[in-house]
This record gives C-alpha cells, sequence and structure tokens, in this order.
C-alpha cells in the first residue's frame, strides 16, 4: 500500500516538473515545535521552514481503502471553510498540475505503534500523512488543520497562501478510549446540537460520544414495540419543558455523522433506577410500589423497575434490540448507577441477566461502577465515577475500566463560586484542577492494562441548549482530550494553559461559549 501511495506521489510530481519552473519562495523561518497543538503530540522535529498552502495545493489519498478518500475529502471540505480554497482530491490533470500535494497514505510502517498512531511530515512541496487506518489518519489531520493559521473574515479574501510551519510529527494516543458523555434525557438536545458538539469532540481527537437516552425525567430514542416510551415518556424534561426524542432515523443519522469523524456513539439505558420516565410509559415496569407521575425535578434514586417480573426483561430485550441494532459500535450502557431502591438481591439479578440480553444482541455490556456488585462477565465494562473498590473488584475478573471520577471529570460541575451554570456536589472543578491529575495512576491498585480510557460526563440538570452546553464543556473538555490522549510527561499545565489559550480562534469560528476562566490568559 505504501508502494503504490508513493507511486502515485512520485506520478504527481512528475507532472508538476514538466510544468514551467516558477520562482522558489522564500519561506519565513518557523518553528513547529511551539505550534498550540492540543492534544500535544508524542513527537515533533521542527526543520524550520514551511508549506505553502493556496489554490495550487492538491490532497491525493490511498484509493485502495474509500474511508481514507472520506478523510481527503473531510479535509478539503474543512479547508475551504477556514480559508476559501477549494483543493481537488484526487484528481490529476497534466495541464494544470499541483505545485504542492498533501498526500494521505494507507502505511504499514513499524513506526506507526498502533491504529490511531500517524506520521505526519511537512516539507516545502508536500505534506505527507501516512497512517494503518483511516481513524488514524483522520487524526492526523486534525493536527495538520491546526497548523494552519486563523485568518480574519475582514483579511480573508485578500489572502492567498497559508503557511504551515515544516518538520516530522509523530503521535500516538495515551488510551484506546477517549470520550464525553451528554445526557439528553434531563434536557433534550436537537440533532443539530449534538452534531456541534461531535465536530468539537472531533477536532480535539475524541473517539467516542456516549449519549445518555433515558433517565426519570425523559425517554429519548424510539423504540418502534413500544411506542409510549417517546408519546409519554418522550414529553417531559427538567423543569416542565417540552423534552423530545429521536426518531430512529434521527439517531442513525448522528450515527453516521459521528462515523464520518470515527467517533463512536454508545447508547445508554439507565436501569433498574433512573426509570420513572419508562415506567410512566408503561406501568407494569415499575417495582417501588409508589403511584406514577411524571418527574420534572433532579432528585435521584427513587424510581426502579420491577427485577422479579420476566415481563420487565421481555420489555429490555425488545429495547435492548432495537437499540443495538441500530447502534454498529461495541457496547450497550445499561447504567446502573444510583439505584438506592431496588433490593441489592434484586439489583443483582438484574444485572446479570440484562448482562446476557445485551451479549445477546452481540454488543459488550457497560456500566456504572455499582454493577461490579454482581457476577459479571470479564467483557463488560466498568465506568468508574464514585466507588473504587468495585472498579478494582472487577478489574481483577478482568474487566476493563473507564475513569470518570465526578470530582475530576465532571463537566456539570461548577467552574468557581461565580459560575452561572453547574452543580456542586462532587465539588468544584476550576480547569486547572480538570487538567493536574494523572489517569494512570489515578486509583491505587488498578493496573495500567485495566484502564480503557477516559470520559467526561455532562449531566445536564442546570443546561438546556448548545450555548449553556458549552459553557461548562468548554475549556475543560480540551484538557480531558489532552489528558487521554498526549503521554504523561506532556501534560504539564504552565505549557498547556499557554497552548489553550491560542485556542481562541478556533473555538470563535465556531461560535463556542467557552468559560474565559481568568486561569488562562486568553488571546483576543
Amino acid at each position: 500500500m505504501l508502494r503504490k501511495a508513493l507511486l502515485v506521489l512520485i506520478c504527481v510530481m512528475g507532472i508538476a516538473a514538466c510544468q514551467p519552473k516558477k520562482e522558489p519562495i522564500n519561506y519565513p523561518k518557523t518553528d513547529l515545535a511551539q505550534s498550540a497543538l492540543i492534544p500535544k503530540p508524542l513527537d515533533v522535529e521542527a526543520t524550520h521552514s514551511a508549506f505553502g498552502l493556496d489554490q495550487a495545493t492538491a490532497i491525493q489519498t490511498s484509493e485502495t481503502d474509500p474511508q481514507f478518500v472520506d478523510v481527503g475529502r473531510f479535509l478539503s471540505e474543512k479547508i475551504k471553510i477556514k480559508t476559501g480554497l477549494d483543493l481537488p482530491v484526487n484528481q490529476t490533470d497534466s495541464e494544470n498540475a499541483p505545485d504542492r500535494l498533501v498526500l494521505i497514505n494507507q502505511s504499514d510502517s513499524g513506526d506507526l505503534q498502533g491504529p490511531e498512531s500517524y506520521l505526519l511530515e511537512i516539507k516545502n512541496d508536500s505534506v505527507v500523512l501516512n497512517a494503518k487506518t483511516a481513524a488514524g489518519a483522520f487524526r492526523g489531520i486534525q493536527t495538520l488543520r491546526q497548523l494552519i493559521p486563523e485568518v480574519t473574515n475582514d483579511t480573508l479574501t485578500e489572502h492567498s497562501m497559508w503557511l504551515i510551519p515544516s518538520g516530522k510529527i509523530t503521535d500516538t494516543p495515551k488510551f484506546e478510549y477517549r470520550g464525553s458523555m451528554l445526557d439528553v434525557a434531563r434536557h433534550f438536545f436537537t440533532v443539530e446540537e449534538v452534531k456541534k458538539y461531535l465536530d468539537i469532540l472531533a477536532y480535539y481527537k475524541y473517539n467516542v460520544l456516549h449519549l445518555h437516552l433515558s433517565d426519570d425525567q425523559g425517554w429519548r430514542i424510539e423504540i418502534k414495540s413500544w411506542p409510549k416510551l417517546t408519546e409519554v415518556g418522550g414529553a417531559s424534561e427538567v423543569g416542565g419543558g417540552p423534552g423530545g426524542f429521536y426518531t430512529q432515523e434521527q439517531y442513525k443519522d448522528l450515527v453516521a455523522y459521528a462515523a464520518e469523524r470515527h467517533i463512536t456513539i454508545i447508547p445508554e439505558i439507565d436501569m433498574p433506577g433512573h426509570t420513572n420516565a419508562a415506567s410512566l410509559s408503561y406501568p407494569f415496569l415499575n417495582g417501588n410500589g409508589k403511584p406514577l407521575k411524571s418527574y420534572t425535578g433532579t432528585r435521584v434514586g427513587f424510581s426502579t423497575f420491577d427485577a422479579q417480573k420476566d415481563t420487565v426483561y421481555a420489555f429490555l430485550d425488545d429495547v435492548i434490540r432495537e437499540v443495538a441494532a441500530i447502534s454498529p459500535g461495541p457496547y450497550f450502557h445499561i447504567g446502573g448507577d444510583e439505584s438506592h431502591v431496588t433490593k441489592k438481591n434484586d439489583y443483582i439479578t438484574f444485572v446479570e441477566r440484562v448482562e446476557k440480553i445485551v451479549q445477546k444482541h452481540g454488543k459488550r455490556a457497560f456500566g456504572w461502577n455499582e454493577i461490579a456488585q454482581g457476577d459479571i462477565d470479564s467483557t463488560t465494562v466498568i465506568h468508574l465515577w464514585n466507588e473504587p473498590h468495585s472498579a478494582l473488584k472487577a478489574a481483577k475478573n478482568g474487566s476493563k475500566v473507564v475513569l470518570s471520577p465526578a470530582e475530576k471529570t465532571y463537566l456539570d460541575m461548577k467552574y468557581d463560586s461565580v459560575s452561572k451554570f453547574g452543580l456542586t456536589w462532587a465539588g468544584l472543578i476550576p480547569v486547572d484542577v480538570g487538567y493536574k491529575w494523572d489517569p494512570e495512576t489515578y486509583m491505587e491498585g488498578l493496573p495500567r492494562a485495566s484502564i480503557l480510557g477516559l470520559e467526561a460526563p455532562l449531566w445536564s440538570e442546570t443546561i438546556s441548549n448548545s450555548e449553556e452546553l458549552e459553557y461548562l464543556a468548554f475549556p475543560r473538555a480540551i484538557g480531558y482530550a489532552e489528558l487521554a490522549w498526549s503521554a504523561e510527561e506532556h501534560c504539564n499545565w504552565e505549557d498547556y494553559r499557554e497552548r489553550l489559550a491560542k485556542q481562541v480562534p478556533y473555538l470563535n469560528s465556531m461560535k463556542v461559549n467557552y468559560y474565559p476562566t481568568k486561569l488562562v490568559d486568553w488571546e483576543k
């Protein structure tokens, strides 16, 4: 594959060599190592020159894998949005050969350490991106996007060349799993709002979006075999708003949109607690013995499915089957947290039976750390939020652990005492507190090999639209992206805060309502 890609490059550059010679460009001195890249790459070697991106540039990709072509087109689209340049992809024209080339190669080079690794080499006349997989190539083009200078709309029409610092970047992620969770159950977020969140996550190399699709306040995914879940359970939210839900077609659209950005959507149906909206829709599910009514508050722990009824498991078989069928990723999140009114034996019975239903439908179960009370399978992933001992127990049994410690990663916690939105039960999480910890050593006794990755959850009790979502998520989610991707020795707060300050042009271009913490000297 590498040989074919090199032949393509040679042919294209050969065509260019036959064209009338142009005066060489006298590029200014640059320093790639000083670029404000987030997450910080594994290794950067600067060669102190530049690549001139302009309308005489073309993009060439490996064509043996259609996903590499898609990566090239994605890059072309983003370059056009940022610069106005319309760069062709995989078009060779002997009469209009490009002066410079961006080549995206599928490569089996031994220098590539894993499926998302990439090598990016920037020279005067070419940018060569090598990756084993399209996911690796996609991560690499996010780095390239960050290296293209921002130009204000006022001067965009006068700008003809964007100078990218030259050198070589070798990069690979620290963790396989780099996620954020969005709670669309307490407050509903539209398809377009979720897509915008996906766009920003992709820019910072996230690869998972976990959607919390059901809770006491609302049910957000169409289940064709149980239509009242959305007719009744989808019609409410915290504070008494109208709620909402995704049809299966809308959900599939979100899944496809995420997949284009090499992000996996993990669906969560929370159970046996956090289930008032479901039980209100179908009262036979209810196991707390109390009258049912719509709930629009924020209290937790009062609801439960009836763990002794076979009809409850028949219902869940249908729900899991329908959601699993439109979720191509490997995981199905079963929730399992804060089920305070479920008897312990019932809880364990429930978790063990639901885990088998998930496996029956071809998925690996995933659940909050409480599910480790059961005799769970080693393929089930434990999601740590508050009980380290449960994660340790599961890890000893062979389970992988995703870290979301509430006091470090919960995006719904306030930054400080003057934050407009957020809660405080897990403490305040200023931007530096969220960044200055090491996931690999956070939990004593948990082997590095047991850590699948990191997730930053955003619960939505206090937020109801994109602007409020962004206020809590950013800039903290940018820091979690670096903690999940970059080597520990590169996660230095003073260095990071300087690079974070330089994200303002991108955040402004995306109209992100980030929290301008005074801990960072933001560039204006």
